[in-house]
């Protein structure tokens, strides 16, 4: 967890207040690590425009969050049965995302410092809006694909009452000729012995003693059973009834390959589309942090402008707090740098705590 901060000027003099920073939280007290946090000479505009925009950073910046949020769950998702040591490590511009954080510089060719600020936030949002459209349709795809991928296996592979049937069926053990055929029945363990007491009386002319068990899992056991071709409708009928699931025997071999070509050529494309997501994710989540802390910078020049008015004469400093000492540390920081600004207070956003300094928490996912 980091805090950006910007803090009144002691004297008028930026090296100084930092002096004062780093004696307060770091040299004196074990609060704080402290890095400086360097903002280009924006235009700054009217008092109304900082003032709408300052309403609007609030919802950019919570949506870009989001984002980059969503971009590292996704590769975690992506790579989550995968040993920790083989895991892709997410990079911004050659830096984790802590080192771009500490060593922080403005991207001025890509957004112009002297272009007026809510035409660089509009940029940076429709960048990341684009971002977050193609994640959804990227992982929506894979998620439908990797859907009919289960029921393909279940299909395949699942419990005999969902499964295909045919593949567990050996060519002697069925009867197909003009007038007689078989049937494979689904039956509960629990009424096995129902089965085997009541098949024969299901409809007319069943063979007798044609029942023979073919497959079972932990819930069923499939029975075929032989009987003429005229009942089979009247059999299936009161089968229902009964409870017992009946299936018609009808192997294919072709269709059986086709079908089995179709599930390999499914796997190796659901493989294909999570490789491709997996290094989208790799690539976006740089462009994503760094949209996030520009729009960061941002929101932390025109809060400052609001809070201690104009020319700007403020520093920024980057802070991560020692998690034991937080309490100690607002203390410390609202009484010897909140003394100087406006009404104008700043808080993290919605209902959050409210600081007589501008400060915003940044959470650098791991």
């Amino acid at each position: 967890m980091y805090w950006l901060v910007s803090l009144p000027l002691s004297d008028g003099a930026t090296e100084r207040t930092w002096s004062r920073l780093q004696e307060l939280t770091t040299y004196t007290n074990d609060y704080s690590v402290n890095f400086k946090f360097q903002l280009p000479e924006f235009r700054v505009g009217t008092l109304d425009s900082l003032l709408a925009l300052s309403d609007d950073l609030v919802k950019v910046n919570a949506a870009v969050e989001g984002t980059v949020n969503k971009v590292r769950r996704q590769l975690f998702d992506l790579q989550a049965q995968l040993p920790v040591d083989e895991r892709a490590d997410v990079w911004v511009e050659g830096m984790t995302p802590e080192g771009y954080l500490q060593r922080f510089a403005w991207n001025e060719a890509k957004y112009p410092a002297r272009r007026p600020l809510k035409d660089t936030v509009a940029a940076i949002t429709d960048t990341v809006q684009k971002m977050d459209d193609d994640l959804k349709l990227k992982s929506t795809e894979l998620s439908q694909l990797r859907t009919q991928l289960q029921a393909q296996s279940r299909k395949q592979a699942g419990s005999l009452a969902v499964r295909d049937l045919s593949d567990l069926v050996r060519p002697e053990q069925v009867v197909d000729t003009e007038n007689l055929t078989t049937l494979l029945v689904v039956v509960s363990k629990t009424a096995r012995g129902d089965w085997l007491q009541t098949y024969e009386k299901l409809s007319d002319f069943v063979v007798p003693r044609s029942t023979n068990v073919v497959a079972e899992d932990q819930d069923y056991v499939v029975f075929t059973v032989v009987l003429f071709k005229r009942v089979v409708d009247n059999f299936k009928t009161s089968a229902r009834q009964k409870g017992f699931q009946v299936k018609e025997y009808n192997h294919d071999t072709e269709a059986q390959q086709r079908s089995n070509e179709a599930s390999d050529a499914m796997r190796a494309d659901a493989e294909s589309k999570r490789a491709a997501l997996e290094q989208w994710c790799i690539n976006s989540y740089g462009e994503a942090f760094s949209s996030w802390i520009h729009v960061t910078a941002v929101r932390l020049f025109v809060e400052s402008i609001l809070r201690y008015g104009l020319p700007p004469q403020f520093l920024a400093a980057l802070m991560r707090p020692n998690p034991k000492t937080v309490p100690k540390l607002r203390k410390v920081m609202a009484g010897n740098f909140g003394a100087v600004g406006g009404e104008h207070f700043t808080s993290e956003g919605g209902s959050e705590d409210m600081f007589p300094y501008v400060s915003f928490t940044i959470n650098v996912e791991a």
